[in-house]
């Protein structure tokens, strides 16, 4: 009993390895290196809270925001191993023999800035930094050799006794593997062992994530997954981990709380169910570009990116639409499609294959296999339930389905649909069936379709058939027009045909359809109806603000009301569920359909079926229109374009992980007045929904119409003020907030503010030029005028000055005469003064002689009196001030301007000029100063230097010449 328990398990585990999917997968985009400009390898993946995807990259930290990358290599150019954005909202990287973070420049481009430099010297040589973990603003990088602390701007080592060979975090805790195979954590600055020895000598884990409030979810290289809970490890027996315990896990974490994400090395990605059940295996045979996954990450709106050992994956989790397209359709074109009897046909371009029906609501979840309906091989076109009977449309003529197997009931032409038809009486049912050459009609005999007539006046090919309530038969013609048909007498039926002659707007290209009990024809001008009494066709009043005059090919109501159609090459519904009339185009399938030969087959609001170049795809339109994501428009690239170009904005107003808007409006000079705006929606699934509109305030009138280009271009732009904004809109018509980015161009020299005030300058120069120019010529008409005056007046003049030299010349005379008096005066009052010190010295001497010869006190006190009186008076004879007033009035004030020219004169210099300047020879000069003749020559020789006269110069000529000033050069 055992060993066949094993062997079930054992097959189990080996089908689930195999990639069994269901029926319809994800979208599955594939981004090769030579698409995204960097190395091969992808080693890890973060996203910030704009949206923006960070990749640790072979050739360095490559970004992309939806619709741009960029690729930043590090200082060394070596690889990135390792990336996390940190509570302190920079990216930190890790690299060989290197570590740091990149954080937005003044300019908002990513700049690296190095941690190796705050390493202690002795720990700056290691090898790969092979993961980051961030907890409570602590960033921790690992190498083999060491685990390195960041925090505080300062970095803390703890080296490795053997080697550290994975480190992690889940629910706030670091765990870390050595190479003894020891299980640690980390507090208190210290390492400790958490659990007991590992499962295995070489049990090596590769990932942790959260999963429990209180667990944490180990993924191992060879062992599967485990658990750990409080210090107990134990193996994971949901998901049925075994499964794919020998694949080499690289990663593995909770979607949600029922699907579990599974990273390998060896068969790509599995998403898992808590019973075990596989979703999905993501691979080569799934499409994706490689099996080897080195790194996951759920998105922030549910998707999942795969980091490549070369390339990138992204699996559109989150989307309603699934492409259904096994391997046994072989790639063929999807033409047709029936739910019937609890299994679902579809028709290809190569066969019919069915599959039975699940519990699911939607179908794409079936996890069945499809098989070949026997007998159908080669073309098919449409099928049709009719009467209880699935009927098959084929090249090779009309077949009914039946189990799987489908029988043969007409051949020898190729048929595209059948349809039920009631005979006048309502009591014969008949086939209408359309087919190359026309309609055939068909009757059910005894559980058989058997062929029982044809249209015989119409012979064209009948592919568009429909019946409206009075029984009147509808079919189009591509290139020859709309018929109408009377089958109300089947042996003469009355066929009309309807072309550009009977109102439509074209005899090409019309369809007709049954939409909301209306016949009506879907052409080039938009939807036209029949009009019976003008017995032509009529813009249809119903559907003309609805279409306007769209292109529409295709037509097909829903059991909801909502009608299917396709416009030219594009898919869109126009929904009638919130009371109004709706257009929602479902653009991810632009492309995809089979041009010509459409089929949409709407089973019900979770499984809409549309035929296409390869398969089918299913959508969920329930789910496609609650999974709305909002939408996020961010400009990620401003260049100034001149001469040479200049980077204005790299995309970041704050740090990588913040949510800031533009705080500083940079000023540009005029010569790059030319800019380049590069913008993006960070929606990667939603980027064919997705349009944008844009508007230069300060330059445009209104808002551009909405298109797919995601940059813009102005040349040429005036100076001033402006703000370039964006915004996004997606195909449910909901627009994004909006993105702005504001800057200042700065006037040429020409037109600034100093240029403007030096062409003030000139025109007021030039003005006061002109003027000056007028009132010159104005000064030269006076002075002729003048000149003629003077020419008049000059002889008289000459003789008037003529008499008043003669006057002055005697004023002069007369003025000299005076001073020579007074100097005569000074002189003799000088030597008066000399005279009388003489005497009154010669007095007191006697005086004295005659007092020695005196006994008598009384007398001698009185000839003391006498001598000290004539010492007085003698002293106030003495007094040079007198003197030097008299001798300033009567020379103008020579002696104090004689000192304010050379303040460094003594009083005995300016009385020794005085003397000089009268003129007095030595000996008087000698007397009046009471020196002999020898100091009145050496006060000569002092008072020369210190007037600073050349030696050619005498003394007495210097003072004769001094010039006093004026009385006007005084004021």
């Amino acid at each position: 009993m055992r060993p066949n328990i094993i062997f079930v398990l054992l097959l189990f585990s080996a089908l689930l390895a195999s990639g069994q999917n269901p029926i319809g997968l994800p979208d599955v985009i594939n981004y090769e290196k030579s698409e995204y400009g960097g190395g091969t390898h992808n080693w890890d993946i973060q996203q910030d809270r704009n949206g923006i995807l960070y990749f640790a990259n072979n050739e360095g930290l490559l970004s992309f925001d939806g619709t741009y990358w960029k690729i930043y290599p590090l200082p060394n150019k070596t690889i990135v191993r390792s990336i996390r954005i940190a509570a302190d909202h920079k990216i930190y990287v890790g690299g060989q023999n290197e570590f740091g973070y990149f954080s937005p420049g003044a300019n908002g481009e990513l700049r690296f800035f190095s941690l190796k430099s705050k390493i202690p010297l002795r720990y700056r040589s290691f090898t790969d930094i092979w993961e980051i973990v961030s907890i409570n603003h602590i960033v921790y990088f690992r190498s083999e050799e060491s685990i390195f602390q960041y925090s505080n701007d300062s970095v803390k080592v703890f080296p490795s006794v053997s080697s550290w060979v994975f480190m992690g975090a889940a629910n706030n805790q670091l765990i870390v593997q050595d190479k003894e195979n020891r299980l640690l954590g980390f507090e208190r600055g210290k390492f400790f062992p958490i659990t007991a020895r590992l499962p295995a000598s070489d049990f090596l884990i590769t990932s942790v994530a959260p999963y429990g409030k209180d667990s944490i979810l180990l993924s191992s290289w060879d062992h599967g997954l485990y658990t750990y809970h409080k210090g107990s490890l134990r193996k994971l027996e949901d998901y049925n981990a075994s499964g794919y315990a020998n694949d080499q896990i690289k990663q593995a974490f909770k979607i949600n709380s029922d699907m579990m994400a599974i990273a390998t090395n060896v068969n790509g990605c599995y998403i898992v169910n808590r019973k075990g059940s596989l979703v999905y295996n993501f691979s080569r045979k799934s499409g994706l570009q490689n099996n080897s996954v080195l790194r996951m990450l759920k998105d922030n709106n549910n998707n999942i990116w795969l980091g490549l050992t070369d390339g990138i994956g992204f699996i559109a989790n989150s989307n309603a639409i699934k492409h259904i397209n096994p391997e046994v359709f072989g790639n063929a074109v999807g033409h047709s499609s029936m739910v019937f009897k609890n299994k679902l046909y579809m028709g290809l371009s190569n066969a019919v294959f069915s599959i039975p029906l699940s519990e699911n609501k939607d179908l794409t979840l079936i996890n069945a296999n499809f098989e070949l309906v026997s007998n159908t091989r080669g073309q098919t076109w449409g099928m049709n339930i009719v009467d209880g009977h699935l009927l098959l449309g084929k090249h090779e003529g009309a077949y009914a389905i039946k189990g799987g197997a489908a029988t043969r009931i007409s051949s020898g032409k190729g048929y595209w649909n059948f349809l039920p038809y009631y005979t006048k009486s309502d009591t014969t049912l008949l086939t209408l069936a359309g087919n190359y050459n026309g309609i055939d009609l068909f009757k059910l005999e005894d559980g058989t379709f058997k062929l029982s007539g044809t249209i015989k006046t119409l012979r064209e090919s009948a592919r568009f058939v429909t019946v409206d309530r009075k029984g009147i038969i509808w079919a189009s013609h591509p290139y020859k027009g709309v018929y109408k048909i009377d089958l109300h007498n089947l042996e003469n039926p009355k066929v009309s045909l309807y072309t550009k002659n009977n109102g439509l707007p074209s005899t090409f290209n019309n369809h007709v359809y049954k939409v909301m009990n209306k016949i009506v024809i879907s052409t080039e001008k938009g939807i036209y109806e029949y009009n019976e009494s003008k017995n032509r066709f009529l813009p249809s009043a119903y559907f003309k603000p609805v279409f306007g005059e769209r292109y529409i090919r295709y037509l097909k109501e829903d059991l909801e009301g909502n009608i299917w159609f396709i416009q030219e090459k594009n898919l869109g519904v126009c929904d009638f569920s919130a009371g109004g009339k709706k257009l929602i185009y479902i653009p991810e399938l632009n492309g995809k359909l089979v041009g010509g030969f459409e089929h949409i087959y709407p089973v019900n609001k979770n499984n809409v079926l549309i035929g296409s170049q390869k398969g089918f795809y299913h959508i969920n339109y329930e789910n496609y229109l609650t999974s709305i994501s909002p939408l996020k428009t961010k400009i990620r690239m401003v260049k100034a374009i001149g001469k040479t170009d200049t980077l204005l904005f790299g995309g970041y107003f704050g740090e990588v992980d913040e949510l800031k808007n533009q705080e500083q409006v940079p000023g540009i000079k005029y010569d790059w007045n030319s800019f380049h705006f590069e913008y993006s929606s960070t929606l990667t699934k939603s980027q064919p929904n997705i349009e944008y509109s844009y508007l230069l305030e300060g330059y445009d009138k209104k808002w551009s119409a909405y298109g797919k280009r995601t940059e813009k271009d102005y040349t040429n732009l005036p100076h001033g003020d402006y703000v370039f904004k964006v915004k996004a809109r997606n195909n449910f018509g909901n627009d994004s907030e909006v993105s702005s980015y504001a800057f200042t161009i700065f006037p040429p020299w020409y037109q600034s503010t100093l240029a403007y005030l030096f062409y003030s300058f000139l025109l007021l120069s030039l003005i006061y030029y002109i003027y000056k120019q007028q009132q010159k010529k104005f000064l030269q008409q006076r002075i002729k005028f003048q000149e003629k005056q003077q020419r008049i007046k000059y002889l008289h003049q000459l003789e008037i000055d003529k008499s008043e030299k003669e006057i002055v010349k005697l004023k002069n005379e007369k003025l000299e005469a005076e001073i020579e008096a007074r100097n005569s005066e000074l002189a003799s009052t000088a030597m008066h003064l000399v005279q009388k010190a003489e005497l009154l010295s010669k007095i007191k001497d006697e005086l004295n002689k005659l007092n020695k010869g005196i006994h008598e006190e009384e007398q001698q006190s009185d000839i003391k009196r006498i001598v000290r009186l004539l010492t007085s008076e003698e002293k106030a004879d003495e007094s040079w001030e007198q003197f030097a007033i008299y001798f300033d009035k009567v020379h103008t004030d020579f002696l104090m301007h004689l000192k304010s020219a050379f303040p460094g004169i003594t009083n005995n210099d300016l009385r020794l000029s005085a003397f000089l300047k009268m003129n007095l020879s030595t000996k008087e000069i000698a007397q009046l100063m009471k020196i002999s003749p020898r100091g009145v020559e050496i006060s000569r020789y002092r008072l020369r230097k210190k007037l600073q006269i050349p030696g050619e110069v005498s003394l007495f000529e210097f003072l004769r010449d001094f010039q006093t000033p004026s009385s006007e050069d005084v004021k």
